[in-house]
């Protein structure tokens, strides 16, 4: 074969993303975040049951937004205060993402530093030996997991809006788990990462209205779902967006999992070739102050510059990364009967929007608040968006999210 054709195949068999490139050239693309979810003790209303704990088979379908020559899985027993084993483990592809079937032939083991078993200490992730699988974006996968016991404390992401199943036994290399049980959360797992050319990782960090609440079970329509599907059309470019949303999330103070500006290093900081970073955080900090009794005037301007002092951490800590950070400005929630807000708080709102719009505080602005109003009632959601409870979109309004982010700001 000349040598001209020999480049041109070879440079085509690379541009496949299903293809399995040729060994160096694979081995030299870095290691870039595909999958992510943010990890927190789940608690008793949201933990595995009883009968789930002890022997126990636990199968996850996840769908990273990028594809990749090899993917490695990374497990997470940061929330556990004993060590977490895990006897054995499969990476396959998912026949549909709300179903336990995976495709036989697609079956690989997951090794740990060569062997099927490995110990994780409590409060650490561990990351599986990479697998030679080539992926698509937007594949699902189905991760498996033999457990003989699982920690007494729990690490867990509630929010997944994906089902999980789980058996008795050690069923990992099964096709098909026709009696198992399921739950909506995932378990010990906290990012597949991908060997990937060309590629980055956009971060949202933020609370349920970036983790979904409202959205579809099983529908992957979260508005992160929506920008990643956009970005997928754009050639030569390609980016992962990894949702770090946390259900009831705040800025400053722990509710719902550990606070933002805890979470930040482990959910951004230490994920591969993260390029951006969309903070969407503050309603949960603002609703909150005055959810149980109101506060007053000083209070109220301590909260808001306590928000965006945070912020302006944030970004610096990002910017030394060589993230770039845009703020999102926060959704209007004048209305919902959980934080019963008054004047006050739409007052904070406008405050900390203000600052997230002021020029150089991000390195952009992303203004969720311009598209998600009432055009009647600017401190209401659109009700054409609203779930409901005044508070969450439903999967409208993320579909608007989604297609309101420039994408130019994200090359």
């Amino acid at each position: 074969m000349p040598s001209t054709v020999r480049r041109l195949a070879l440079t085509a068999a690379l541009l496949w993303t299903g293809a399995s490139a040729a060994p160096a050239l694979a081995a030299s693309c870095p290691w870039v975040a595909a999958w992510g979810s943010s990890q927190m003790d789940p608690g008793a209303d949201n933990a595995l049951p009883a009968a789930a704990r002890h022997d126990v088979t636990l199968r996850q379908i996840v769908r990273p937004s990028i594809g990749g020559s090899g993917l490695r899985v990374r497990f997470s027993n940061a929330f556990g205060t004993t060590p977490l084993t895990i006897e054995a483990a499969t990476l396959a592809r998912a026949v549909q993402p709300d179903k336990a079937d995976v495709a036989t032939g697609s079956l690989t083991p997951l090794r740990f530093s060569g062997k099927t078993r490995v110990v994780i200490p409590p409060g650490a992730d561990w990351l599986s030996d990479p697998v030679d699988l080539p992926v698509r974006a937007f594949e699902d996968l189905a991760i498996s997991i033999h457990l003989p016991s699982v920690p007494e404390r729990q690490t867990s992401h509630p929010g997944s809006r994906a089902t999980s199943y789980w058996l008795a036994g050690n069923h990992v290399a099964d096709a098909a788990l026709p009696s198992a049980g399921t739950v909506d959360h995932w378990y010990m797992l906290s990012g597949i990462e991908a060997r990937a050319c060309g590629s980055g990782a956009v971060v949202a960090l933020g609370d349920s209205i970036t983790d979904g609440r409202g959205t579809t079970t099983n529908g992957n329509d979260r508005w992160t779902d929506v920008l990643a599907r956009r970005l997928a059309g754009r050639p030569g470019d390609r980016r992962a967006v990894i949702n770090q949303g946390i259900g009831g999330n705040r800025v400053l103070l722990d509710g719902l999992g550990p606070n933002a500006m805890a979470r930040l290093d482990r959910d951004v900081l230490a994920l591969p070739g993260v390029t951006h970073l969309i903070l969407l955080e503050g309603i949960n900090d603002l609703g909150n102050l005055t959810r149980l009794q109101p506060v007053s005037a000083g209070e109220h301007a301590a909260m808001v510059e306590q928000i965006t002092g945070a912020y302006a951490q944030i970004v610096a800590r990002a910017r030394a990364h060589g993230i770039k950070v845009y703020g999102a400005t926060i959704l209007p929630y004048m209305g919902t009967e959980y934080y019963h807000p008054d004047a006050s708080n739409e007052a904070d709102r406008q405050a900390v929007n203000a600052w997230i719009r002021k020029p150089g505080n991000f390195d952009g602005v992303i203004d969720f608040d311009k598209v998600m109003r009432d055009p009647a009632r600017p401190d209401r959601l659109n009700p054409a968006y609203d779930v409901g409870d005044a508070l969450h979109p439903n999967p409208a309004g993320y579909k608007a999210m989604g297609e309101a982010i420039p994408l130019e700001l994200l090359r």
